[in-house]
């Protein structure tokens, strides 16, 4: 009795999956050729806001040559050294080790003559007066090499908070406007994004320090930032009813 039954279900498994395997495609099919919704408009929109850069930093370094890499690097640690010293303890500027180099100088035989190295330490700071009299006060260590604004993370999110109700609101003016100009009453939101495009960069201000001597005395530099465009983009689609 068990073998009759377990051939009936082998049989009628056979006779069932061409028709499962036949219907696979005609499904796939009628998938594709389904009607797409209608009345549907992608949109998208952005808000912008000029804002002041509340972040300096100041690059300083101190080129030297010797004759073997060793001294070399003895004396670019020792400046460095001393430079960060002189940081230590500022209220509201930090200081960091920046990049350091040594490479050689070779003569007309290509035989190496002399070694060349360099060292940089970055004064960092939202006090532009304070990094400034710093500056000028470790002249006679390292020399300025370049100064460089930018925007810091948290005025950053600020201004994004406070043009993310503008973009949204421009996102739905245009869907309420672009469904009334195509003969509809409303719409309703079916999808949104909100996305922030982040600050962009400004170049880095260059300034020349050649001229002047590494025990040379400088003036404290009257340091103003530029501002940083920050932008807050929405995007989607809605349904024009």
């Amino acid at each position: 009795m068990m073998k009759k039954t377990a051939r009936a279900l082998a049989l009628a498994f056979a006779c069932t999956a061409p028709v499962a395997l036949a219907l696979a495609p005609a499904v796939a099919r009628a998938q594709s050729v389904m009607p797409q919704p209608s009345g549907v408009l992608s949109l998208n929109a952005q808000a912008s806001a000029e804002v002041p850069q509340d972040v300096v930093e100041i690059t300083l370094f101190y080129e030297q040559e010797a004759s073997d890499p060793s001294t070399l690097t003895a004396t670019l640690n020792q400046r460095a050294d001393a430079a960060m010293q002189k940081a230590r303890g500022v209220s509201g500027v930090t200081a960091r080790s920046g990049a350091f180099s040594i490479f050689p100088s070779t003569d007309r035989d290509g035989r190496i003559s002399a070694w060349r190295g360099r060292t940089e330490v970055v004064l960092e700071s939202r006090d532009f007066a304070a990094a400034s009299k710093l500056a000028a006060q470790m002249a006679s260590i390292m020399q300025v090499g370049n100064v460089h604004f930018s925007l810091s993370p948290e005025a950053q999110r600020a201004a994004e908070q406070r043009i993310t109700g503008d973009a949204i609101k421009s996102f739905r003016e245009q869907a309420a406007s672009s469904a009334q100009a195509f003969g509809f009453s409303g719409y309703s939101i079916r999808e949104v994004n909100v996305n922030h495009s982040g600050a962009m960069p400004r170049p880095v201000m260059m300034m020349s320090a050649r001229a002047m001597g590494a025990d040379a005395k400088m003036a404290q530099m009257p340091l103003e930032g530029g501002t940083t465009t920050v932008t807050v983009n929405v995007s989607g689609s809605v349904q024009m009813k």
